[in-house]
């Protein structure tokens, strides 16, 4: 009997475990992919953080103003939209040091949710609760064996996946793939053959804005429904982490940010294992994986040759 109740238990552990990690790594994955094409294209976005910030709070006011979460999606990814396309002007047009434009979009950002916040719900840290996307978890609760994880994602998890593999078509396996990956290992060639530098960078960073805002909507109205202050909680940083060990490939980012969630699913779990640990110990565990895998692959890895160099037309 106790060996039954210990097996039963150790399952449920482990459906958690593989549900948390899936359920924390799907906005990370968002967010590298966002990442992936904006430097395949040549520029650094540090922005990925303030992006995020933004996509949360817009996908949880929009289904707060209108009642449907979807149209909160669409929120969400306008408000990535804008705070990219602040960083793509900065870096692309003006120039600007890229690191410096993705720092001070990350404040901006930060500050500016923070004012609406206040404005618009009367409180100075969190949001109302919204309405959140339907799942069906009684349809996937009866699929065999694999019901219990299902049952528990939310759509975000598979709306993740499938962009994945798209993502990974698009640079690889498409003209415009080839082009964005061009301008980001030699602008100037790919200038001479008449492709755009300026569009292509303008395009990769707009849909890193996308994927960065469905990155913090799955956070606010996937995860949860409702956005808390500091709830991205250095996401953004992580998912740069996540591709630089992915080798700027989205199949290897989604591999390191599945590992960055189940850092984040295990100390949630093992803070009620009883193991005597200081519960900061947990909360630092996941930031402290983050900064074992930067030191150990960022000399292993290899961005793309113009990543972070702006480009001006007829240099030489």
């Amino acid at each position: 009997m106790n060996d039954v109740l210990l097996n039963n238990a150790f399952c449920v552990g482990l459906f958690g475990i593989i549900t948390a990690t899936l359920n924390l790594a799907t906005p990370l994955i968002f967010a590298s992919l966002g990442g992936i094409l904006s430097e395949r294209s040549g520029v650094v976005n540090i922005a990925l953080e303030g992006i995020m910030t933004a996509g949360a709070f817009f996908a949880v006011l929009g289904s707060y103003v209108t009642g449907n979460p979807w149209i909160g999606i669409l929120f969400a990814i306008g408000g990535g939209v804008f705070f990219a396309a602040i960083h793509a002007y900065l870096s692309i047009h003006l120039q600007a040091d890229q690191v410096v434009s993705g720092v001070g979009i990350n404040v901006f950002s930060s500050a500016l949710v923070g004012f609406f916040v206040f404005k618009i719900f009367g409180t100075p840290s969190q949001t109302a609760t919204v309405a959140s996307l339907n799942y069906p978890k009684e349809f996937f609760a009866k699929i065999p064996l694999l019901g219990p994880i299902l049952s528990e994602l939310n759509w975000f998890v598979w709306i993740a996946a499938i962009l994945v593999i798209a993502v990974s078509f698009l640079l690889f396996k498409t003209p415009l793939g080839m082009r964005i990956r061009a301008v980001g290992e030699h602008p100037k060639a790919a200038d001479t053959l008449g492709i755009s530098v300026y569009k292509i960078r303008y395009l990769s960073v707009l849909l890193s804005g996308v994927l960065g805002g469905l990155g913090g909507a799955t956070l606010s109205i996937g995860i949860m429904n409702l956005y808390r202050e500091n709830m991205v909680s250095g996401r953004g940083f992580i998912a740069l982490a996540a591709l630089i060990f992915g080798n700027w490939k989205p199949k290897g980012a989604m591999v390191a940010c599945l590992l960055f969630g189940f850092a984040e699913a295990l100390q949630l779990y093992a803070k009620g294992w009883g193991l005597g640990i200081p519960q900061e110990f947990y909360a630092a565990f996941p930031y402290v994986l983050t900064m074992l895998v930067l030191a150990g692959f960022v000399g292993r890895t290899k961005a793309p040759a113009a990543d972070g160099i702006p480009y001006k037309k007829g240099q030489r």
